[in-house]
């Protein structure tokens, strides 16, 4: 018999999920019981006024558990899944731009989608200016004249903080657009684009970027997701072990890791509680914020690993100045389980080069870990249409994103723009910067890239999978979750991908003196 009692999002949305689900599966596995009750973590943060955004039952949906698990049994729904939504809307000419079959696609899906709405014709008005800016700012026939009356026109119909979804997407996607603009004619502003995209980047206040973390975790699963499973596989990969050291890529507050700690003193099977050591990744780039902020984590995540019983320590590895990993910077120990874990570019994150990524991973192969969980942005190919594609792409993506999160906020639009300003505005700005500064090339999704690096992949078992259709069972109907080549979910919104967790192996298992 399973049992899955890792949705600490149930406990802070006040429901017993205390489940038996022995009917998800015959056979009998050697999953470690999980139980995650980290309400004491969240008591360094400011308290949200859920009475002004939300009602508490709305929050989980309002669904029937006994129902949720029903439907599990059932499997996935196998229809075609509908497109994201924004309006119906005018044309604009079409000679001020051209467009490619990977964009005549997804301008076909945002149109469905429109009309499903019924909604007026500003939405798509509003996609094709913004298709027709980012033409003329790149493409073959360029004029930065031509890109700055249509910016000009955009700004006059949308705002950030007002109106439709697709038009507080617009606001964002023309504020990217006027700095790559300004970008090409001097380079302050094209430098501050060029950032990492963070909530830090661009001064807003603490408590702000706190509250907008708790609306967004807590009324979506894009935070959840990525945690959850990485956090399953963990769990089972250490079930027999007495001493875990988990290297963590990018720690931020380290809301992972207090989940994992009451999973791991719940657990009924095997050795005792084992001792975890958790060595936290800094930028040396960053200087002593970087420092403080990683040290502030590790002094939370020492206190609460003590408020449980759970035997712990923490270090940390500074990286190069220029984000270089050096794997002998590392304390390995002999006998521990070693766990690499890698969350990149979800949305409350900051954004990390490719090369620091790459330096970190190829590093992390020469210590053959146990596990490797990586968790990543799902970003497809945009084939040869170059800036304009991927600039369609994303737009794309964070349309989905924008209506996942309205289904997740009903007529909550102060919560909503919170989230927006801190997290999704910064995200847009910097993305579409890179793309500008890359030409429209992308390179391969990282795990692809583990794959041709050596890395050995590895199945994602029965209860994670159950875990993670528990975890949607909480929020919008709208939200899916599914197995790809046995070794990654993949979380998506209707039709679009837009978070993939898989886990890794690196053989042969070493042992490390002191």
């Amino acid at each position: 018999m399973t049992e899955l009692l890792m949705l600490s999002s149930a406990m802070e949305l006040e429901l017993d999920l205390d489940l038996d689900l022995s009917g998800c599966s015959t056979e009998t596995t050697s999953t470690t019981n999980t139980a995650i009750y980290p309400d004491q973590w969240y008591d360094w943060s400011p308290d949200v006024d859920w009475e002004s955004l939300a009602p508490i039952d709305q929050l989980a949906g309002g669904g029937d558990f006994h129902e949720l698990i029903e439907s599990m049994m059932e499997g996935q729904d196998g229809g075609e899944m509908d497109s994201p939504s924004s309006e119906t809307v005018e044309e604009v000419s079409n000679s001020c731009y051209t467009t490619t079959s990977s964009q005549s696609t997804d301008m076909t899906m945002l149109e469905e989608g429109a009309a499903s709405n019924g909604e007026d014709s500003k939405g798509l008005r509003l996609v094709h200016l913004l298709m027709a800016a980012a033409e003329a700012l790149t493409g073959a026939n360029k004029s930065r004249d031509l890109a700055r009356v249509i910016l000009v026109r955009l700004k006059e119909l949308v705002s950030p903080t007002d109106g439709t979804n697709m038009e507080r997407l617009a606001a964002y996607f023309t504020e990217a657009l006027q700095g790559l603009l300004e970008g090409a004619g001097g380079v302050s502003h094209f430098k501050h684009l060029f950032g990492n995209g963070s909530h830090r980047d661009h001064g807003h206040h603490p408590t702000d970027v706190i509250t907008a973390f708790q609306l967004l975790q807590d009324m979506s699963p894009y935070v959840k997701f990525g945690h959850f499973t990485a956090n399953q596989a963990i769990l089972e990969a250490v079930a027999h072990d007495r001493r875990v050291h988990i290297v963590d890529y990018d720690i931020m507050e380290g809301i992972q890791w207090a989940s994992l700690m009451q999973a791991l003193v719940s657990r009924k099977d095997g050795p005792p509680t084992p001792h975890l050591r958790i060595t936290a990744l800094s930028r040396g780039g960053s200087g002593r914020r970087s420092i403080g902020t990683v040290q502030e984590t590790g002094r939370r995540l020492t206190a609460f690993a003590t408020s449980i019983g759970q035997p712990f320590s923490f270090h940390q590895c500074r990286l190069d100045s220029d984000e270089t990993f050096r794997p002998s910077a590392l304390k390995l120990v002999k006998g521990e389980a070693l766990v690499i874990n890698c969350m990149l570019n979800l949305p409350h994150f900051s954004y990390r080069s490719p090369d620091s990524i790459a330096s970190f991973l190829s590093g992390a192969k020469t210590l053959n870990p146990r596990l490797v969980t990586l968790v990543e942005e799902e970003v497809r190919p945009a084939g040869d249409g170059g800036f304009v594609a991927r600039f369609m792409d994303s737009l794309y993506h964070y349309s989905a994103v924008y209506d996942s999160l309205e289904a997740g906020f009903p007529m909550q639009s102060r919560a909503r723009e919170l989230v927006e300003r801190v997290f999704l505005g910064p995200r847009i700005a910097g993305s579409l910067a890179r793309i500008y500064r890359a030409h429209g090339e992308v390179g391969c999704s990282w795990w692809e890239w583990l794959g041709a690096g050596g890395f050995k992949p590895m199945p994602i078992s029965f209860a994670n999978h159950c875990q993670a259709k528990l975890l949607l069972g909480l929020f919008n109907d709208g939200y899916r979750v599914e197995e790809v080549a046995n070794h990654r979910l993949v979380l998506g919104w209707k039709s679009r991908s837009l978070l993939s967790a898989s886990i890794w192996t690196s053989p042969p298992e070493s042992d490390y003196a002191d």
